[in-house]
C-alpha cells in the first residue's frame, strides 16, 4: 500500500510539473510576441517620425525658394518650422497645423503655376508629393501597431503577470494628415 501511496504522489508531481512547464512556456510565448509587437511598434513610430519629418523639410524648402508670394511663404515656414520643433507632447497639433497650412497654400489660385514655373519647381511639387502621400501610410501602420499592442496588453494573463514589465501604455497619433487637394489631382 505505501508503495501505491509513492507511486501516487511520484504521478501527482509529474502531472504538477507537466502544468507548469506548460504555464510557462505560454507565458514565455506571449512575453515574445508582445516584445515583438513593440519592437514593430518602435520601428513604425521612427517611420512615422521619418516621414514626417521629411514632409516639415520639404515644406521648409519650399517656403524658403522665394516661389511663393511672401504671406504664403511665411505661413508655410512658420507651421513647418513648428511641426520640426514641437515637443513630443505638442507634435500631433503641429503636425496637423502644418497639413493645414500645406491645404490653405497650395491651395490658392496661381501658387501651383508659380510654382511650375520655377527651375526646379517641379522637382520641389514632386518631393513634397511623395511626402505628403507618404504620412498617411506611416500613420495608419503605426496606429495599427499600436492597436496590436493595445489588444495583447489587454489580456487577462499579460496584466496580471506583467508580461508588459515597464514599457510605457501605447499611444495611438492622430492627426489631420489630408493632403492637399493640387497635390493629390497632380499625383493622379
Amino acid at each position: 500500500m505505501s508503495q501505491a501511496v509513492a507511486w501516487l504522489r511520484v504521478s501527482t508531481l509529474i502531472w504538477i510539473a507537466a502544468v507548469l512547464i506548460v504555464i510557462a512556456v505560454y507565458l514565455s510565448w506571449t512575453a515574445g510576441r508582445l516584445d515583438r509587437l513593440h519592437s514593430r511598434l518602435d520601428a513604425a513610430r521612427a517611420a512615422l517620425d521619418a516621414q514626417l519629418l521629411r514632409r516639415a523639410s520639404v515644406a521648409q524648402e519650399l517656403a524658403t525658394a522665394g516661389v511663393l508670394d511672401p504671406a504664403a511663404s511665411i505661413v508655410l515656414y512658420e507651421a513647418a518650422h513648428g511641426a520640426r520643433q514641437a515637443e513630443e507632447e505638442h507634435r500631433e497639433v503641429a503636425e496637423s497645423e502644418l497639413s493645414q497650412a500645406l491645404r490653405a497654400v497650395l491651395g490658392e489660385p496661381g501658387q501651383m503655376e508659380a510654382v511650375h514655373e520655377v527651375p526646379g519647381g517641379d522637382r520641389a511639387l514632386g518631393e513634397l508629393t511623395e511626402a505628403v502621400r507618404r504620412v498617411p501610410m506611416a500613420r495608419r501602420f503605426h496606429n495599427d501597431a499600436v492597436r496590436a499592442a493595445r489588444a495583447l496588453r489587454r489580456h487577462r494573463t499579460v496584466r496580471w503577470f506583467r508580461l508588459a514589465g515597464h514599457a510605457p501604455f501605447p499611444m495611438a497619433f492622430e492627426m489631420d494628415d489630408e493632403p492637399p487637394t493640387a497635390l493629390v489631382v497632380r499625383a493622379a
